[in-house]
C-alpha cells in the first residue's frame, strides 16, 4: 500500500516526517524492548533528520543504521555516517545506538561478513526504513542494471555506481522490503514526475519498482516541490 503526502515546503515536510517517524517508533516501543531505524545518506536528509532528532523518544532503545554507505573514510564529506552523526545523533537523539556500515577493509566486498554481523545485532525486521529516490530510480545503493544478488547469505551487498567515484555497500532489496514501515522522501518536481512514471509502470526493472513489488508493508511517500 502506497500513501503519498504532498507538502508546500521542506519545512512542512520535515515537521510532518518527524512526527510520523516518531509515531512509528513510539508504537513499536510499546511492543518491543528495542526498535530499529534505517536512514539514507545524501543531501536531502540534512533537512529533515534534525527535526526527528528533536522528537521526545526513549532514544536509548533505538538502534540506527544506514541504508547504504560510500566506501570513504567516516570523516569525509561524502560519508553517510558523518551525515548521521552530524544531523541525527544530537539533541534528544544523541543517546540512540548507531552502528555504521564502513569498516577498515580496503573494499566493501571484503567487509560483507563483518557488516552482516553488525546488522544481525539489530531488531529485525527493521521497524522503519527511510529512503530517498535517485533520478535514475535507485534506492539505497541499488542501481538500475545491477545484477540481482538474490543468493547472497548476507544482509548487505556491494555496489559500483555507474557515475560515482567510490564503491558502496548497501542493504539488500529483500532486507529493505521486509521492513515494517517504509518512508520515501522525494523533494523535486523531476523526482515526483519520475515517481509517477515508476508507480504507473510496474513492469519496469527499476529498484524502486522492485521494492514496491516485494514489500508487504505500508510505504508512505513525503513529497514537496
Amino acid at each position: 500500500m502506497i500513501e503519498r503526502r504532498l507538502y508546500n515546503s521542506m519545512h512542512e515536510l520535515s515537521a510532518a516526517f518527524a512526527d510520523f517517524a516518531a509515531s512509528i517508533l513510539r508504537d513499536a516501543l510499546m511492543q518491543n524492548n528495542n526498535v530499529s531505524l534505517v536512514v539514507p545518506g545524501g543531501q536531502t536528509p540534512r533537512d529533515y533528520l534534525p527535526a526527528l532528532a528533536r522528537q521526545a523518544l526513549p532514544w536509548e532503545r533505538v538502534y540506527i543504521t544506514l541504508s547504504d554507505e560510500r566506501w570513504v573514510e567516516t570523516q569525509a564529506d561524502a560519508s553517510n555516517e558523518r551525515l548521521v552523526r552530524s544531523y541525527l545523533l544530537k539533541d534528544k537523539a544523541e543517546k540512540a545506538h548507531f552502528i555504521g556500515l564502513k569498516t577498515p577493509h580496503a573494499h566493501p566486498s571484503e567487509a560483507l561478513a563483518t557488516v552482516h554481523e553488525r546488522l544481525c545485532q539489530f531488531p529485525r525486521p527493521f521497524n522503519l526504513t527511510v529512503l530517498g529516490l535517485g533520478e535514475d530510480g535507485h534506492i539505497a545503493s541499488l542501481f538500475p542494471g545491477m545484477p540481482p544478488d538474490q543468493d547472497t547469505p548476507y544482509l548487505c551487498q556491494t555496489a559500483e555506481p555507474p557515475f560515482a567515484p567510490s564503491s558502496r555497500i548497501s542493504l539488500t532489496l529483500p532486507v529493505l522490503a521486509s521492513s515494517c514501515h517504509i518512508a520515501l522522501v522525494v523533494t523535486s518536481i523531476a523526482k515526483r514526475q519520475l515517481l509517477d512514471r515508476l508507480i504507473n509502470n510496474p513492469d519496469l526493472i527499476i529498484p524502486f519498482v522492485q521494492l514496491v513489488q516485494q514489500c508487504q508493508s505500508p510505504i508512505t511517500i513525503f513529497e514537496t516541490n
